[in-house]
């Protein structure tokens, strides 16, 4: 884990330097192959301080009380970013050019990730309990990849209902709704993150799922904009919510030596669903219409939380019977190592 600083300062030189080569090659009119390949690594490229930082709140944190709160800020803010992103970018795009937006996004890569970085240098990544020694791939881990197979089911049906809308209501609308789920995960983040709720915590993943099938379902009932506005913004509360809840399930699930390889399966899942869900609304709706895509939405996250309900909250129980106690700190641990002795 030493090793993470510089392996983000890494990525993000990487990064910015594709970013500053896409924008080049768009302000001088390069070749579109180049220019489309060049979009492509940059793709590839972003820092992975994603599922990083979701293993290291697991490790600072004193308490499942306050890692729900550092996760549901950490998921609120991603939100923040994606409702306000886009809007900022076409802002600026209208009043300078694209490949100048590019080139200040490279220089926000540079500084946000190298102020990340010099933070971490700083920062315990070691854990500071017992290892077990076990560091199987996390696919392997009972109740992992019912958990995933939820995540990805709902992204798909996220996907499936902006085509939806698009088809039913056109572009600017689909823009307006689309910013609405993000505002429904921030706000759903925050809600979450306050309070302790009550029940097992395995539990939680497929009531969320049912919720977010739910909310999918409203516009096949009352086919209005503002019926599928309130949808996305109860559907991104619960898809948030159900992210939070897997990123605590990791600590449950998941050895200490592989909990950020889990974080990133979290994120590969969600990013797999939103595509399939992307080829599979473009296909109904070539053949049906924007209702049978809003009910397929519904019934696909449904269908996919049913079948996992049982391996989620049975398989995943006896991790969860072990009592949560505050990490403790280095000198606590010492103490209590010398206290043994």
């Amino acid at each position: 884990m030493e090793r993470h600083p510089r392996t983000l300062t890494a990525f993000a030189l990487c990064y910015a330097a594709l970013l500053t080569a896409v924008g080049v090659s768009c302000a001088v009119g390069g070749p579109v192959p180049l220019t489309l390949g060049l979009a492509v690594l940059a793709g590839t490229c972003p820092p992975p301080v994603g599922p990083l930082m979701r293993t290291l709140w697991g490790r600072l944190a004193r308490g499942e009380a306050q890692q729900q709160a550092a996760l549901s800020l950490d998921t609120a803010a991603e939100s923040t970013v994606f409702a306000l992103g886009p809007v900022l970018g076409a802002l600026l795009a209208a009043a300078v050019t694209p490949p100048v937006v590019l080139l200040l996004g490279a220089v926000l890569v540079l500084a946000g990730f190298g102020l990340l970085a010099r933070a971490l240098r700083g920062t315990p990544l070691r854990s500071s309990g017992p290892s077990t020694g076990d560091s199987t791939t996390p696919l392997r881990r009972p109740g992992f990849l019912p958990l995933l197979l939820v995540v990805l089911a709902t992204a798909s049906g996220l996907s499936l209902f902006e085509l939806g809308v698009l088809a039913a209501w056109g572009t600017v609308a689909t823009g307006v709704l689309g910013t609405l789920f993000s505002v429904g995960g921030v706000l759903g983040g925050l809600v979450y993150g306050r309070r302790r709720w009550p029940g097992p915590l395995t539990h939680r993943p497929v009531l969320l799922a049912a919720g977010a099938s739910a909310a999918y379902a409203l516009p096949v009932l009352l086919h209005t904009t503002p019926t599928a506005g309130l949808a996305l913004l109860l559907a991104g509360a619960c898809t948030d919510v159900l992210l939070i809840t897997s990123y605590q399930l990791v600590d449950r699930l998941v050895p200490d030596g592989s909990r950020t390889e889990a974080g990133a399966w979290i994120n590969t899942a969600f990013n797999l669903g939103a595509a399939a869900g992307s080829a599979l609304g473009g296909t109904l709706l070539d053949r049906t219409g924007p209702t049978t895509v809003f009910a397929t939405t519904a019934a696909v996250i449904a269908l996919c939380a049913l079948l996992c309900a049982r391996a989620l909250t049975r398989r995943a129980v006896p991790a969860e019977a072990t009592p949560t106690e505050p990490r403790p700190t280095g000198t606590d641990e010492e103490a209590r190592r010398g206290a043994e002795v």
